[in-house]
């Protein structure tokens, strides 16, 4: 058996389920609006983000790279993002315009990804989709903080993190888009 189909449940796939358990959490969290529901949410968005990084190197090092990995490991991302920014929206904490561009991406990304999948051809992630990971969970953790701490705008901080973001995610869905016309056959374009 291969390394990548001898360590379907090893650390780094247990680490992205934890990423995905987390999302109730982070979920139940954000029904409230006070300082200590938004503090507890922001560590715990954190630590499940953290997990996304931890995961990958991982699985990188100790060769514990599996087929279950490589389809968990973004959903749980886009889960735990997806989850914080709808979340966001009703706190009034994040624009729902935003967070559609956002959720919208990840959706059309993953669609084209299977698409890609089913045709043979492998989409690696790039140093956009790697920028635009850090940089949202950067900013969700800021934005789900809200409130100041020590005299650090943690809103300001977040929304300045969110465009960043933004731009990143846009980059990175468009990098992809391109990435996969070249690899495909322009005989089976439509």
């Amino acid at each position: 058996m291969s390394p990548v189909e001898n360590h379907s449940w090893g650390t780094p796939n247990l680490l992205t389920g934890a990423r995905i358990a987390a999302v109730p959490v982070v979920v139940v969290l954000l029904f409230f609006s006070g300082p200590w529901a938004s503090f507890f949410g922001a560590v715990c968005f954190m630590l499940a983000g953290a997990t996304d990084f931890l995961d990958g190197f991982l699985a990188r090092r100790h060769r514990l790279v599996s087929r279950l990995g490589k389809f968990m490991d973004p959903l749980a991302d886009k889960l735990l993002v997806s989850a914080a920014l709808i979340m966001l929206i009703p706190l009034g904490r994040v624009p729902a315009w935003m967070a559609f561009l956002i959720v919208g991406r990840e959706l059309a990304v993953t669609g084209l990804r299977g698409l890609a999948a089913s045709e043979g051809i492998v989409l690696a992630p790039d140093r956009w989709g790697k920028a635009k990971t850090l940089l949202q969970m950067a900013a969700l953790t800021a934005l789900i903080l809200h409130y100041p701490y020590d005299g650090i705008d943690f809103h300001g901080l977040g929304m300045w993190l969110l465009w960043l973001a933004l731009i990143a995610t846009l980059v990175s869905g468009v990098s992809y888009f391109k990435a996969f016309f070249r690899q495909y056959p322009e005989s089976q374009l439509p």
